[in-house]
C-alpha cells in the first residue's frame, strides 16, 4: 500500500521570482503573483502549508488597467468610527503610491485565512526597475 507524502514546514524550499508590473494588465499580473505567493505552481502544493515563493514586482509606476478603470476605479476603506469612510481614486494612488495598488490587488486574490499575512510579507514591490534583492535562482516571470 502506498502512502501520500506530506512535506513538513522545514522542508519547504522558496524560490525568487521577478515580475514586471507593466507587462500585463493589473488583474492578470496580480493573479499570477498570488499563485506564486501561495505555491500553487508547485507539484507538491499543500493547501494548509505556506509553500509559496518570494515575488519581487518592479516598475509599479507602469501598472495599467483596461477600459475606463483609470478614471473610474475607486478604493474604499472604513476606520470603524462614525464618518470614517474614505474613498481614494485609482489615479491618486498611481501618482502617489503605485505599490499600494499592486498590494491591494494581490491581497484580494489570496485566501482570507491565517496564511494571508505571511504570504504578503514575501511580496516586495518597487516603483522603478531596480531592487536590492539578488534573485537566487534568477527566474524572471512575466
Amino acid at each position: 500500500m502506498k502512502k501520500t507524502y506530506q512535506k513538513k514546514g522545514s522542508e519547504i524550499e522558496r524560490a525568487w521570482h521577478e515580475v514586471d508590473a507593466g507587462s500585463a494588465p493589473l488583474g492578470r499580473m496580480a493573479s499570477g503573483v498570488a499563485r506564486l505567493l501561495s505555491g500553487k505552481h508547485k507539484s507538491d502544493y499543500t493547501p494548509h502549508l505556506d509553500m509559496g515563493d518570494y515575488v519581487v514586482v518592479t516598475n509599479a509606476k507602469e501598472v495599467r488597467v483596461t477600459g475606463g478603470k483609470e478614471k473610474q476605479k475607486k478604493y474604499y476603506k472604513h476606520s470603524g468610527y462614525p464618518g470614517g469612510f474614505k474613498e481614494v481614486a485609482f489615479s491618486k494612488y498611481k501618482s502617489e503610491q503605485p505599490g499600494k495598488i499592486i498590494e491591494l490587488a494581490v491581497s484580494g486574490m489570496l485566501p482570507k485565512n491565517k496564511l494571508r499575512k505571511p504570504r504578503l510579507r514575501r511580496l516586495k514591490v518597487f516603483e522603478g526597475g531596480s531592487h536590492p534583492y539578488k534573485l537566487h535562482n534568477g527566474e524572471r516571470t512575466a
